[in-house]
């Protein structure tokens, strides 16, 4: 079998010593936080909409060669003419938001706490594009049982724009729970840039974390013995290789040259719109448009957080710091994990998982994608119940 071509690299990194962060010896200023963003700046996007200089594109190209021009056309006219800012706003400050510095870092963070007298404490982890607003709609299905934390990763949102690989950011999110909040033990979940630092967390603080759960493992990247691997695993790897060529060049740009796309990104919003929506519509669930699995009002939402913040360059940033490291998010993962496999994201056989982490729950889901705790909340919810609370987590 031909090998994975060597750019995979990114996706995989090396092993790392399990080495524990020294105890802080500084108290910990929590402080409340609200999205209060100035008229000033909505205007100013408003200006910059209407100023747009459309490219030219080839007749009903659809997304044949990425954004589809009429689809994105419509989402910048909805974004001017109907998108309300101050509603979605006001919706985000109705959840308990808060920041405090760890690490030097100002660490961005929802807190919803549970009204159940045994609630588990639960650490829900993004990704990218995406940011801490991936979980808006499972906050319900989850808090009759789970005191839920849902941090801004470093680099993303309203958390300092300071690029962090999985291992720092796990460090970070362990301090938060354990020494900040006080839960000693904790479950995880995460997907996307969340599923490695979800695994660093396992790795570095098994004793802290009881369980975590997972969209995604991670991937062949070509340095594996094909001879001790499944006919699915082979074929996963193919798929694998197959994918990167035709959708991994956000990636590669995200891994060695972040700042020269970031000046365009942070300047246009329509530029920022484009690049954010196209992977959304690649990676949702098969079949119908994009308008029938999210809704514009949520799509621009998550891109707003990224203009308001001007986050995007430290978010692309993070793949830059975290393919050129030996990572904890590397090893197996030892502590109890579910595995939970979307039709929207990669087909990832069962023996390929078991390479990864510890197998308890393994599930091929009938719907969602990548985004799948926002496409498809009630049953990314009801999948994440029924783990952490099965009997091979207690």
């Amino acid at each position: 079998m031909k090998p994975l071509v060597l750019f995979l690299t990114i996706a995989i990194t090396a092993v790392t010593a399990n080495a524990q962060p020294k105890k802080p010896d500084y108290m910990f200023n929590v402080k409340p936080f609200k999205i209060d963003v100035q008229q000033a700046v909505l205007d100013d996007l408003q200006t910059r909409l209407r100023q747009t200089r459309w490219p030219d594109a080839p007749a009903d190209i659809g997304w044949n060669y990425g954004t589809d021009p009429v689809y994105l056309k419509s989402l910048v006219t909805y974004w001017q003419n109907g998108y309300d800012w101050r509603k979605q706003e006001a919706a985000i400050n109705r959840i308990p938001q808060f920041t405090v510095e760890i690490d030097g870092v100002n660490i961005h963070f929802q807190h919803i706490k549970s009204k159940s007298p045994n609630a588990k404490p639960l650490l829900l982890i993004h990704g990218w594009p995406d940011n801490f607003f991936r979980f808006h709609k499972v906050i319900p299905l989850l808090t009759d049982g789970y005191d839920l934390v849902i941090p801004s990763i470093p680099g993303f949102g309203f958390s300092d724009h300071v690029s962090s690989t999985d291992d720092r950011s796990a460090k970070i999110f362990a301090t938060l729970m354990k020494d900040v909040l006080n839960y000693k033990t904790f479950f995880a979940a995460g997907g996307d840039v969340g599923q490695g630092i979800a695994k660093s967390l396992a790795n570095l603080y098994p004793e802290n974390v009881k369980a975590i759960h997972l969209s995604d493992v991670g991937y062949p990247d070509g340095s594996e013995d094909w001879s001790t691997m499944s006919k699915a695993e082979q074929e996963f790897g193919q798929f694998i290789q197959g994918w990167w060529y035709r959708e991994g060049a956000y990636a590669m740009l995200h891994s060695t040259k972040p700042q020269t796309q970031a000046y365009g990104l942070n300047d246009s919003p329509v530029g920022l719109a484009s690049w954010i929506v196209e992977k959304f519509n690649s990676w949702r669930t098969p079949g119908g448009t994009l308008d029938d699995h999210f809704t514009k009002d949520d799509l621009l939402t998550n891109i707003m957080i990224y203009w308001i913040s001007q986050s995007i360059n430290s978010s692309m940033r993070t793949y830059a710091v975290d393919h050129t490291q030996q990572l904890a998010s590397s090893q197996k993962v030892n502590v109890p994990t579910g595995v939970a496999i979307f039709p929207g994201d990669a087909p990832t056989p069962k023996e390929w998982a078991e390479r990864k982490v510890n197998v308890k729950r393994f599930t091929v889901m009938e719907k969602g994608g990548h985004f799948a705790a926002w496409e498809a909340p009630d049953l990314w919810a009801k999948e994440v119940r029924a783990f952490f609370e099965s009997d091979a987590v207690k």
